[in-house]
């Protein structure tokens, strides 16, 4: 399913008090603090279309990290923006927001119990068994344990969740341009990095279901997590939620094409494939606007 042609994603102009949008609308920073941070997609996002952010720049001293989600509330329907996504947001009801955590963010199938089926809210506040934030800034995502998250190298060109289908070529983050970035960018590739470190890229969308129902689905590198919360009214515009939380300092938008490539983008592969590692794009004979888009995107 491909229901929409490309336009450009922004964050709405409503947003966390600490919250800072660059002038082009695609870039959010929490300029103090680690709370009052949440952000929203201008516009409510269409079935199976996906919101995707990447980790900017982080900030030491926090725990906890970045959380994602949907939000039937029009955010100018706030009388004011919560503090925190979780519980504040979620306690407003129509809001399904989790915790981005540094392992096991992996949804787990297990029969359902008598509380699931609130739309995932009951214990909606992580992903599979990653730990419980309550939103104070004071517990985080130490997390024990190994990443359970399979390694596997993408080799399709598109994701599929149900009907659903998503074009790989963005949803991988890469390193910034230097000496190790082929290296990095494997482990970007295979999900070997926390998908809480910078580069990460991290996207939410949700899936029609029968009856007016929809799932939601977080994607962390190029890798679906499952439905993280099931049953959602479809029927109501929603909202992505990217709340710029603790540790995570910034994020940008990262646009997704799904019909037929840019000629930028054309380029941009052409380039790529024809060179051994990113640095060489320097020594091209190419507009410089064109050289960062390569080596950056």
């Amino acid at each position: 399913m491909e229901p929409f042609s490309d336009h450009i994603l922004e964050f709405h102009h409503i947003h966390g008090t600490n919250v800072s949008l660059e002038q082009s609308g695609t870039q959010a920073t929490r300029v103090k603090s680690f709370a009052n941070g949440i952000c929203f997609s201008k516009q409510p996002l269409k079935p199976g279309e996906i919101f995707l952010i990447e980790i900017e720049e982080k900030e030491i001293g926090w725990c906890g990290n970045l959380r994602v989600g949907l939000t039937a509330r029009d955010p100018k329907s706030l009388e004011a923006v919560p503090e925190y996504s979780i519980p504040d947001l979620t306690n407003l009801g129509d809001s399904w927001v989790f915790a981005i955590t540094r392992n096991h963010n992996k949804v787990l199938e297990e029969p359902e119990a008598p509380e699931a089926e609130e739309g995932g809210l009951a214990g909606g506040q992580r992903l599979g068994r990653g730990e419980a934030e309550n939103g104070a800034g004071g517990q985080g995502d130490e997390g024990g344990g190994s990443n359970t998250k399979p390694k596997n190298f993408f080799t399709d060109t598109h994701l599929y969740i149900d009907n659903v289908r998503i074009p790989r070529d963005k949803l991988v983050g890469r390193s910034r341009p230097g000496r190790y970035s082929h290296i990095l960018d494997d482990l970007y590739k295979t999900n070997a990095l926390p998908p809480t470190a910078r580069r990460s890229r991290i996207g939410v969308l949700f899936v029609p279901k029968a009856q007016d129902l929809a799932d939601m689905h977080i994607v962390i590198n190029g890798e679906d997590m499952g439905a993280s919360a099931k049953g959602i009214p479809a029927v109501l515009p929603l909202y992505a939620v990217v709340d710029v939380f603790a540790a995570t300092k910034c994020v940008r938008i990262v646009q997704v094409e799904y019909g037929f490539s840019s000629l930028q983008t054309l380029c941009r592969k052409a380039i790529q494939k024809h060179i051994v590692h990113r640095m060489a794009i320097d020594w091209l004979e190419l507009p410089e606007a064109l050289k960062h888009y390569c080596k950056y995107e």
